[in-house]
């Protein structure tokens, strides 16, 4: 009995274990260089998304994930607005191989911050008097892929910080 007991304690210890610890902002910022002009004027507005993530290792097992997505919205040729929102999150990880902690911390994170990145963007640039900005979802799991094929062919490998 005791063999058995020690045996799924053992077992326990080495299971895969993911945990959401938190999620807060890291970053926020709103510009409107172009106000109160740009409100009236004719609105045809061009979006530029640009995503990006980054991982930091914590004490332990501990893993902070960072989703940055910076818009950029042109009425024309002038700036609307820029907006940018760091949504963080703490993630306690263990026990996964080095592939598995690449794709959890390169995908499986990232989109679980998105959509708090995205309300908090949203509600952002509404704040600012502009139109609802309501992004598109984001397939994490094909930019990571998308990632490992361009750092293979670069001969490049991916690395857990």
């Amino acid at each position: 009995m005791t063999d058995q007991q020690n045996t799924a304690a053992t077992e326990e210890e080495t299971a895969p274990q993911f945990s959401l610890q938190r999620i807060y902002v890291r970053d926020l910022s709103f510009e409107a260089p172009k106000s109160p002009a740009i409100f009236r004027q004719q609105w045809e507005p061009s979006v530029a998304l640009d995503l990006n993530t980054r991982q930091k290792a914590l004490e332990s097992d501990f893993h902070e994930v960072v989703l940055t997505l910076s818009v950029t919205v042109k009425n024309g040729d002038e700036v609307a607005f820029i907006a940018e929102v760091q949504q963080a999150g703490i993630f306690l990880i263990k026990n996964l191989d080095d592939a598995s902690m690449s794709h959890t911390l390169g995908a499986f994170c990232p989109n679980i911050l998105f959509p708090y990145a995205r309300e908090t963007l949203d509600s952002l640039v509404t704040r600012g008097s502009f139109p609802a900005l309501m992004l598109a979802p984001v397939n994490f799991d094909a930019l990571y892929a998308q990632e490992l094929q361009r750092m293979q062919a670069a001969g490049e490998t991916p690395t857990v910080q």
